[in-house]
């Protein structure tokens, strides 16, 4: 297949909202994990919504869910079907960069859907953004945050977005339980793209690494002491994906105390001028807030606001 990467200066296209009463896929893209599936269809049920539970999220091959032929099977499987509204991942892990060469990226982008998971997933959101255009959504899986009882805002940060509640010009709300960080001050506009941070680091040097030219970079990750961050800052910084950043947005770094953190991003950013804004929680926290990829924001780090600048879905 030959990859066709899409501009990615331009806003990714919006996929088309969430229905009440919609069908919502579920699929194991990476790692396994036992699964309540009443428990999960209750969970759906009491939302409105309906639940098709792919085959992959039913095995175990080690420390992956499913060969990876189930995995990719259960992937197009998902997209193809026209009854499903959305596609939610079980859980992350490992595995996921594993099919990113045998994706039909021309099906994707021609059934178009919201996709959601975090972590593993990051290398899903990566080459769907580059090679089939569309926004994606980094975050709550099915297991451990939103059948994992996470605080309030984990789900209604989900549905708020795909249900389409949210318009070009919201505000992407942040509880202000957890005060953020202006690392560099600073407004910014531009697509927002990452994931997880050893994910982005991992796909350097392939065709599915992060096109960061002009972008709001999002961070996030878990159990890195802070000289591995520092050595994947580093990593990206020598690959040339720091220098045409417009902002950058940190998640949440689980294990790392926030001092030194904010003492490292401000040796790494300050540099290259641009605002930096730290302490989102997105990623492997609670709450777990939902951030559209691929999508146009603005970004003020100093008034410590995150603006939606498109409509992520629509219908």
């Amino acid at each position: 297949m030959t990859l066709q990467p899409t501009d990615v200066l331009c806003a990714q296209r919006p996929v088309p909202a969430l229905p009440s009463q919609g069908l919502i896929g579920l699929i194991a893209p990476a790692g396994p994990a036992a699964l309540d599936t009443e428990q999960a269809v209750r969970w759906m049920r009491a939302r409105g919504y309906s639940l098709r539970i792919y085959p992959g999220v039913q095995q175990s091959d080690g420390y992956l869910a499913g060969s990876d032929e189930v995995r990719l099977n259960d992937l197009h499987a998902a997209f193809a079907d026209d009854d499903v509204s959305a596609i939610l991942c079980l859980r992350g892990g490992y595995g996921s960069p594993r099919l990113l060469d045998r994706i039909d990226y021309d099906l994707l982008r021609r059934h178009a859907k919201p996709f959601v998971g975090y972590s593993d997933i990051t290398a899903l959101h990566l080459a769907i953004n580059r090679y089939a255009g569309f926004v994606t959504f980094h975050g709550p899986m099915l297991n451990a945050d939103l059948l994992g009882d996470k605080q309030p805002p984990t789900e209604s940060s989900l549905f708020s977005l795909l249900r389409g509640q949210l318009k070009a010009g919201s505000l992407l709300a942040h509880p202000a339980a957890y005060p953020l960080t202006t690392i560099e001050p600073g407004i910014a506009c531009g697509q927002l793209l990452g994931g997880n941070l050893s994910l982005i680091a991992a796909t350097m040097g392939t065709p599915y690494e992060i096109s960061a030219d002009g972008i709001i970079l999002f961070i996030e990750d878990i159990n890195e002491p802070l000289y591995r961050i520092d050595r994947l800052l580093t990593h990206l910084r020598l690959a040339g994906k720091l220098d045409r950043l417009r902002g950058v947005l940190v998640g949440d770094m689980a294990g790392v105390e926030p001092q030194a953190l904010a003492g490292l991003l401000k040796q790494t950013f300050e540099p290259l001028r641009i605002p930096v804004l730290a302490g989102w929680r997105s990623g492997h926290c609670d709450p777990n807030l939902t951030l559209p990829l691929g999508a146009m924001v603005r970004l003020d780090a100093g008034e410590k606001q995150l603006i939606l600048e498109q409509d992520v879905v629509f219908g």
